[in-house]
Parts: C-alpha cells; structure tokens; sequence
C-alpha cells in the first residue's frame, strides 16, 4: 500500500526541518524523511552555533530576508520555548577595502541598518580580546549573535510533529519521479505519493538533484573549541565577529558561549577540502589545529591555547557562491534548496516560509529571483 500526502519533504536538516514545520502550521499532510536521526552531525546542521547577521557583505539583496528571518527568529523561540539564537553584538574587521569590512558597511548604509565605524584603536578599547592592525577598522552592529543549529532543527521538527506532521528517521531515499500528476517517493522502507516535493538534500545535493544541471561543490570544514589563555571569563560577553586579513584569509568566531570549560569557538571562513558525503575525513588533524591557532591569533592573541575539541561538517558550494531556491525547472511539482555555500544556517526559518510558499503556490512574496538555478547552467 502506497501512504499518500499533499507534500513530502526529503532531508530534514536546517531547510528541512523549517519547510515541514511551515507547511505542517498550514495544516497540510507533510511526511518527512530523514536518513539519519534527529538533528544529526553527519551534514551541515550542526556545531553549537551558527553566526546570524544583518550587515550582508556577500549582498546586499539578502537583508530584506534576513530581517524576516529575525522575525521569525523570535517566533521559533517563543512558540518552541527554547534558546534557538541570542544577540551578542557582531564585529567585522580588516582592512578597509576588504570584502568583509566594506560590503557589510555597504549593506549596512543601503538599508540604513544601526550601525558604527571603529577605527583599530576603538576596536582594542572597546573589545580588549581583539587587537587589529593599525590600518583596520571594523563594523559593529548591534543586532547579530549567533543561532543553535542542533537546537533549531530540533525546535522546527517539534513543532511540525506537533502540527501534525509524519516524520520518519533512518530513511534513506532511494528514488523520487515525477508521475505526472504528483511524485513517487522510493525508500528502503517503502513507497510514497504526494501531490509536491520538497527537496532540501544538503551535500547530498549532487546525487537527489543531479538532473537540475548545475554543479554543487562539497567542501569539508573545521570548527575548532580553543582553550583561551587566561581562561574563558573575558571572553562571556565578546561580540560574534569575522576578520579578514590583507591577504584575505577569513575566519569567524565566538564568544565563550559554552560555559567556563567548553573554550571558544572559532574556524576559516571558505577553507576546505573537497570532499563527499562518503569520503569526508572526519579526523581533525594537529597541522590544522596548530594553522587554526596561527591564523586567529592575528586578531585574538589569547587563542593559542589547547584545541579542546574540533568537529567537521560541509559546505555545499555553488559557482557563485549564492542558494538555490526554486521550483524545478524540468519538474513544476517538485521544489529545492540547496547550494547553501556555507553562509546559509541564520536563514533557515526563512527558508522554509519560502519553500512552503512555493511547494503549495507556486511563488512567494519573498525576493529569491537571485536563487534561480538557471543563473548557474552556463557556469
């Protein structure tokens, strides 16, 4: 026997889990389907934190739906009642003309977002962990903190069940085909019916949506836990913050967020290996940990102490580094996300506003025209 819904959604990470969530609210039947268990770390979804933002150096074009993401933000905290995301303060820093710095202040004074300007002797007086060159300077925006990845997949997936979805772990897809008048999903388990698809494969983007004819690069990454020297009591109340240097390596961090013994979080920004779902190296290495520790020294020379944990998740890149968010060009009952390119977590519940709007209308109200896969074909 075949079971039968208005939409199935396929992966239940960060986009996964907000896209059953909002279709479930809208009391339609959703099942979905997860190949590992809840809130897992085998994918992108994980790692205790995840930086949100509004000054967008990667474009301007994505604060409209950063600031309904923050909306929604406070909506997931409230109707979950859990600590999903938290603002910290958010610094940006390095040379003037640099992506980081100068697209954020960009993005900053087009949409008129609060903002200020330091200059490398404010940013030491204000923030004495940070001690950028002369020559830098750095944004500073109130509204950024960080989200809880394994938190917000969790909340979104109570949620949904709770609306009333079907949710099924340990369910690996085997096959899904547009039958004309809907999709057949194939698992290990069994086969299923809906009138819509929504596909939210993360890096196993290339295998689920190898018809779409785009290619979507898988890169590992580290996220690394330093034992500051000093200790982490300084570093409670730091802002998130991402540092370019003059050659512009980019890495990210956090503030001591994990309590006294659990370090501080830190990583490169866009330094991976290439790598599959199957072949990722799940070992972090002593070379990497002792360039990590190099590198982010540059700025806050008391993380030169021990690597007291480090985990590995990916990126799933695509050539321009922007998502893809759309209805399948060759299949209108089917929708997908993916290319997220590392910078996607903070709009999750966005995201999955989005996808239901498009599996059950066909559009949204939200700006995604960027997110077109027919812009990557000739790439």
């Amino acid at each position: 026997m075949t079971d039968t819904y208005d939409v199935i959604v396929i992966g239940l990470g960060g986009m996964g889990s907000a896209a059953a969530y909002h279709l479930a609210r809208r009391g339609h039947r959703v099942l979905g389907l997860e190949k590992f268990t809840p809130a897992h770390n085998k994918g992108s979804s994980h790692g205790g934190s995840r930086i949100i933002r509004q000054s967008y150096f990667e474009d301007p074009a994505y604060v409209p739906l950063l600031l309904r993401a923050y909306e929604l933000w406070a909506e997931l905290a409230r109707d979950s009642g859990e600590d999903v995301y938290r603002l910290t303060g958010g610094l940006y820093v390095g040379p003037p003309e640099c992506e980081t710095v100068a697209g954020s202040i960009g993005a900053a004074r087009e949409w008129s977002l609060p903002h200020e300007i330091l200059d490398a002797r404010e940013i030491r007086s204000r923030f004495p962990n940070f001690t950028p060159d002369d020559h830098f300077i750095g944004l500073y925006e109130e509204q950024a903190g960080f989200a809880r990845p394994e938190a917000t997949v969790a909340a979104h997936l109570q949620l949904a069940d709770r609306a009333g979805a079907t949710l099924r772990y340990g369910e690996q897809v085997e096959d899904w085909q547009d039958n004309g008048s809907g999709v057949t999903v194939t698992t290990g388990t069994g086969t299923y019916t809906a009138a819509q698809l929504v596909i939210c494969p993360g890096a196993w983007a290339p295998g689920l949506l190898a018809d779409l004819g785009i290619d979507i690069h898988i890169e590992r990454q580290v996220m690394y836990w330093l034992d500051p020297v000093g200790g982490t009591r300084s570093f409670l109340n730091d802002p998130i913050y991402i540092a370019e240097n003059d050659s512009g390596s980019q890495v990210y961090g956090f503030p001591a967020i994990d309590g006294p013994e659990g370090g501080v979080k830190t990583a490169f920004f866009r330094k991976g290996i290439a790598c599959t779902p199957d072949t990722i190296d799940r070992i972090v290495h002593d070379g990497e940990i002792e360039e990590m520790r190099k590198r982010v020294s540059e700025l806050v020379p008391a993380l030169t102490g021990a690597c007291l944990h480090a985990a590995t998740c990916m990126y799933s890149n695509t050539a321009d580094q922007h998502f893809v968010i759309a209805r399948h060009p060759a299949h209108p009952v089917v929708t997908v996300a993916c290319g997220f390119s590392g910078h996607g977590f903070k709009f999750v519940p966005v995201v999955g506003e989005i996808l239901a709007d498009l599996a059950m209308t066909g559009g949204t109200r939200h700006p995604i025209d960027l997110f077109a896969p027919q812009r990557l074909v000739s790439l």
